[in-house]
C-alpha cells in the first residue's frame, strides 16, 4: 500500500516531467521563428536563474558553493543537454527527439548502481527495458540517423548522467541551491555566444515563448531535484518516460504531429512501466541481478 506521502511524490514527479517538454516545445517554436538554439538555451538559463533567485533562500554563506566543482559538473551536463535538445528540436519532430532522448533513464539506472551503489532489481530492470521498447514503438527508428537525432542522443546521455548527479549532490547541497548554481553557471558560460545570437527583432511572441521555456524548465527541474532527494535515482528514472506522453500531446496541439496506432500503444507501455516501477520500489523486491 503506497502512503499518501508516496502519492504526493508521484504527483510531483509527473508534474515536473510534464513541465520539461512544455519548456522544450516553447523552445522549438522559437527555433521555428529562426531564433538561434544558442540564444534559446542562454535565455532559458538566464531567465530561469532570475526567476528562481527570489525563492531560492540563498544566504551569504552559500554563495561560495554556487561554483563548487561538483555543482559545475552538473551545470555542464544540464547546459549540454539543453543545447543539444533544442538543436535537435529545430529539425526533428518532438516525439522522435524525446524518443532518442530516453536513452537517459537506462544510463541513469545503471550508472547509479555503479557510482552510487544503488540496488538493481530484476523486475525493475525488466520494466525499464519494456518502457524503452515502448519508445521504439513510438519512434520506429529507420536505418538512417540525422544530425538532429545525434543531438538528441547526446542530450539523453547527458540527462541520464544528470539524474545521477542530482541524487549525488542531494547529500551535500539543498535542491534550490543546486538548481540556482546550474542556471547561473550555465548562463555565464553561454553569455558571449548568447549575446551574439540575440534576434535582431524581438516581439511580444518571442518574449512570451522565452518566459514559458525558461520558467517551465526551471520549475520542472526543481521538482525533479526535490524528488531525487527523497527517492533513489533508479526509481525516478523510469518516470522520465512520462515526458514522451506530454511531448506527444503537445506535438498534436502545437505542431499537428498525430501519433499512429503503434505510437499510442508505445505511449501506454511507457506510462504503465513507470507506474509499475514506482509501485515495485515500495515492495522492497529482493530479486537482484548478480
Amino acid at each position: 500500500m503506497i502512503s499518501q506521502h508516496k502519492h504526493m511524490l508521484l504527483a510531483m514527479i509527473l508534474l515536473g516531467m510534464c513541465l520539461i517538454p512544455i519548456g522544450d516545445s516553447a523552445g522549438k517554436l522559437l527555433t521555428e521563428m529562426d531564433v538561434s538554439p544558442v540564444f534559446v538555451a542562454w535565455s532559458r538559463l538566464l531567465v530561469g536563474f532570475l526567476f528562481i533567485l527570489p525563492f531560492s533562500g540563498l544566504v551569504r554563506t552559500e554563495i561560495k558553493h554556487l561554483f563548487d566543482w561538483r555543482m559545475l559538473l552538473r551545470a555542464a551536463l544540464f547546459t549540454s543537454a539543453i543545447f543539444c535538445m533544442i538543436s535537435a528540436l529545430k529539425t526533428e519532430p518532438i516525439a522522435n527527439v524525446f524518443g532518442i532522448f530516453f536513452i537517459g533513464p537506462i544510463v541513469a539506472y545503471f550508472l547509479a548502481a555503479a557510482v552510487l551503489k544503488e540496488q538493481i532489481t530484476l523486475l525493475r530492470s525488466l520494466l525499464l527495458f519494456i518502457g524503452f521498447g515502448g519508445v521504439v514503438l513510438v519512434v520506429k527508428p529507420g536505418i538512417g540517423i540525422t544530425t538532429g537525432m545525434l543531438f538528441a542522443l547526446v542530450a539523453g546521455v547527458c540527462y541520464g548522467c544528470m539524474l545521477v548527479a542530482n541524487r549525488w549532490l542531494a547529500g551535500f547541497f539543498r535542491p534550490r541551491l543546486i538548481l540556482l548554481s546550474t542556471l547561473l553557471a550555465g548562463s555565464i558560460a553561454l553569455t558571449p555566444a548568447g549575446i551574439e545570437s540575440i534576434p535582431q527583432t524581438i516581439d511580444s511572441r518571442i518574449i512570451w515563448l522565452v518566459l514559458v521555456s525558461s520558467i517551465a524548465s526551471a520549475l520542472g527541474n526543481l521538482i525533479i531535484i526535490e524528488a531525487n532527494r527523497r527517492l533513489d535515482a533508479n526509481i525516478v528514472a523510469p518516470f522520465v518516460y512520462s515526458q514522451l506522453v506530454a511531448a506527444a500531446i503537445l506535438g498534436v496541439f502545437l505542431f499537428n504531429e498525430w501519433p499512429d496506432a503503434y505510437s499510442l500503444i508505445g505511449l501506454a507501455i511507457i506510462f504503465t512501466s513507470g507506474i509499475l516501477s514506482f509501485v515495485l520500489s515500495n515492495r522492497k523486491t529482493k530479486i537482484t541481478l548478480k
